[in-house]
């Protein structure tokens, strides 16, 4: 009898999520294509469609040309779809859709799930799924009523509604796409609205909510808030986002306030200035003043920011605040001469080290092979073709200006490293690797001295 082919039991969970991100990209590079989704005759073409269906996708925010100006209604809305389902996973649409149409779901299913999601246990992925679907839907829901009292009277109801739904999943999605172009002129992002602080706020707390994670959110539901009963995990991404936009802001207030950047700024738009650039350059993409014009190591502090990213299992890329603080806990273990690395009164699992030290050199490898090589073929100062590759491979969306200039060879580096920021480098790893599994066997010993 001939075996029935099912996608779900032959291809590893790597390999389809992987697929999955590029049968989507491929989707929203053909409808971009059209000639109904770019303002305008001549239509876009096919690369430049490829570039913005990755970075909205991989939610990201790179942008080849103003969202607002060269897409029409009908683009505008391919790329929000995009964000979306690049935003919550399009494994989690996956799986919800066959919760409603009431399929049943097997084990492969949950395990893709699981690998999508970065899950803990594969037990109550069904249920985690329709968490993350309803608290989606509920925080934008409630973030574009919100930002909707500064788009309605600056735009009217129908406009002012579809901008305010717009931002509010770009925001939360982390993905950085803006439509003030047509206001505040073209590439300008939020810059328009700098000095409110109102939207400021919103949007802060939009990306800080998208940021922490799905499964933060469920441990705060659960544990109600307290702080000393919540799972390690969210007590380290709790305390380390914290700190690292207190730590941002300051630093960026510090380095910025007697410079050009900051001219003419009130001390509360100074001070509003650095806590949004803190904010927005863990994954976020946008930005309220011109990063153009920021010292080098104000751009140093921003690459470093977004090196971090933000959460395992949230809208936000970067190789996550969990990796950078258990890399950062195993030189204050060593050096404490410690075998075990404890955190908040527990003790982590054994290899833990490893797997945060190869995700770090992953990241580390690409975005400075593809910054020298885009600084190379563009004749471009380093720190500024680093910049744009950090940007993408942590998803973050904020440029200092040159993506809109860049050739072919650059665009399709970048949006390699967009997908790779999105789909997670070891998953892409694994994506890559043999299926044959590892045997058992362990060679000789041999110790080699370290430093």
């Amino acid at each position: 009898m001939k075996q029935k082919f099912n996608v779900w039991h032959n291809i590893s969970p790597m390999k389809l999520i992987l697929s999955g991100y590029l049968v989507i990209i491929a989707l929203g590079t053909l409808l971009l294509a059209l000639p109904a989704a770019t303002r305008g005759a001549g239509g876009t073409p096919v690369s430049d469609c490829f570039f913005t269906a990755t970075s909205a996708t991989c939610v990201t925010g790179l942008v080849r040309f103003d969202t607002f100006t060269h897409w029409t209604l009908f683009g505008q809305l391919v790329i929000l779809a995009l964000i979306q389902v690049g935003g919550v996973g399009f494994m989690t649409v996956a799986i919800l859709v066959m919760v409603l149409t009431r399929q049943k779901i097997g084990l492969n299913q949950r395990s893709i799930m699981q690998n999508s999601i970065s899950a803990p246990q594969i037990g109550g992925i069904v249920r985690m799924t329709k968490f993350i679907a309803m608290g989606t839907m509920v925080v934008e829901l409630i973030g574009a009523f919100l930002l909707s009292f500064v788009f309605i009277p600056k735009f009217g109801w129908a406009k002012g509604i579809y901008f305010s739904v717009f931002h509010a999943v770009s925001a939360f999605c982390n993905a950085g796409f803006d439509l003030m172009g047509g206001t505040s002129g073209r590439f300008s992002s939020l810059t328009g609205l700098a000095g409110d602080w109102y939207f400021c706020t919103v949007i802060m707390l939009l990306i800080v909510i998208g940021g922490l994670g799905f499964f933060v959110w469920h441990d705060l539901k659960e544990r109600r808030l307290h702080f000393k009963r919540l799972r390690l995990q969210s007590k380290m991404v709790l305390s380390i986002s914290l700190s690292l936009i207190v730590i941002g802001a300051a630093v960026f207030a510090l380095l910025e306030w007697n410079h050009p950047l900051y001219a003419g700024l009130s001390l509360g738009e100074k001070l509003q200035a650095s806590l949004f650039q803190s904010v927005t350059a863990r994954t976020a993409g946008f930005n309220t003043v011109d990063l153009a014009g920021m010292t080098e190591s104000s751009l140093f502090v921003m690459i470093c920011l977004m090196f971090i990213g933000g959460s395992t299992g949230s809208t936000a890329g970067g190789i996550k605040t969990t990796t950078f603080w258990i890399l950062c806990i195993s030189i204050i273990a060593t050096f404490r001469r410690k075998k075990n690395i404890e955190m908040f009164g527990r003790r982590m699992e054994e290899g833990i080290t490893r797997t945060a030290s190869c995700v770090f050199m992953t990241y580390l490898i690409l975005t400075v092979a593809v910054g020298v090589i885009i600084s190379a073929i563009e004749d471009l100062p380093f720190i500024t073709a680093f910049f744009e590759s950090v940007s993408a491979m942590a998803t973050v969306g904020v440029t200092l200006g040159v993506t809109p200039s860049l050739g072919m060879v650059s665009k399709l580096l970048l949006a390699f490293l967009m997908l790779c920021g999105r789909v997670g480098s070891i998953t892409m790893l694994l994506a890559f690797s043999s299926d044959k599994r590892v045997t058992n066997s362990r060679l000789p010993l041999e110790k080699v001295q370290v430093g």
